[in-house]
């Protein structure tokens, strides 16, 4: 049996996202580069917000083999020859490196072990240097998958010392993007600024109608016939950041408090799934306070 070809291996390919003004000629020029350099590009998508003046968003996926130059002489040539004269800001990702991905999370499990299994059956692909908790409960569950656990407890009067704690922990494991995976506590502007990297939030989509520690009764009583999730990027403003994922289920007047409880924690890991898929396959474009997802 002939041994399938690396060009058909998917991780030999690079992923290349691009913002900027729009005009005339984007797609022609980062087609003609990679087709000049040998590259063969297998996946491209774009979109203009306005076609008269907006802003362009491309993602284009194309594999490796075959160019003529090394990683880091083909990205000067590309900022040099089309993303400078486009005004581009762009980023060029390597599939074969996966993200290192840090978890964050308190006592509810189900968002936290469906990522793990998710990375486990090569779902995201994802390195999980390390899961930091305010509380002991996960932590053989995260052990027995061999990530590392810890603690830092948060209370009101050490929660700047806290979060401190957990910048330095996530700094020192290479962490390049946090996921809070239902962690319980409030992120503040310095622990986001000193962190300095994309947090992806997961919660149910009540907000702002039933707040409080039990928005499913909340919602049984108002007798609602749609719960969802949401999952967004953290920002300074409270669970208001770009969305990156959203989704609903349908239920009825026979449900209970607990049956919505367990419907919502269920939409709630897939689109917390869905949304940090797509971040680690740069399919997420930011712009102001929305997102391009391809």
């Amino acid at each position: 049996m002939t041994a399938p070809s690396s060009r058909l291996d998917p991780l030999n390919t690079a992923v290349l996202t691009i913002s900027c003004p729009d005009r005339g000629g984007i797609v022609a020029a980062v087609s003609q580069f990679l087709h000049n350099h040998g590259a063969n590009i297998i996946h491209s998508d774009q979109h203009s917000t306005d076609p008269a003046g907006g802003t362009f968003f491309m993602r284009m996926e194309f594999y490796l083999e075959g160019l003529d130059l090394a990683r880091e002489p083909f990205e000067r040539a590309f900022a040099s020859v089309v993303a400078a004269p486009f005004g581009m800001d762009w980023r060029l990702s390597y599939t074969a490196e996966p993200k290192r991905m840090a978890i964050l999370v308190s006592r509810y499990d189900h968002c936290f072990l469906d990522l793990l299994w998710r990375k486990r059956r090569g779902e995201l692909n994802v390195e999980i240097p390390l899961v930091i908790s305010n509380h002991e409960d996960l932590r053989r569950d995260a052990e027995m998958f061999g990530i590392p656990f810890h603690v830092v407890p948060v209370t009101r009067e050490n929660k700047a010392e806290a979060e401190a704690e957990q910048v330095r922990l996530l700094k020192e494991a290479g962490a390049e993007f946090a996921v809070l995976a239902r962690y319980m506590q409030i992120l503040s502007g310095d622990f986001l600024r000193d962190f300095g990297r994309p947090v992806i939030n997961i919660h149910h989509s009540f907000l702002p109608a039933f707040v409080g520690a039990n928005p499913y009764r909340a919602a049984f009583q108002r007798g609602v016939k749609l719960i969802g999730a949401t999952s967004h990027y953290v920002t300074e403003e409270l669970d208001a950041g770009p969305i990156i994922a959203q989704d609903v289920v349908p239920v009825t007047h026979r449900e209970t408090p607990d049956t919505l409880m367990r419907l919502g924690r269920d939409v709630e890991r897939q689109v917390l799934a869905r949304a940090v898929k797509a971040h680690v396959e740069d399919r997420v474009l930011v712009y102001g306070n929305k997102t391009v997802v391809f």
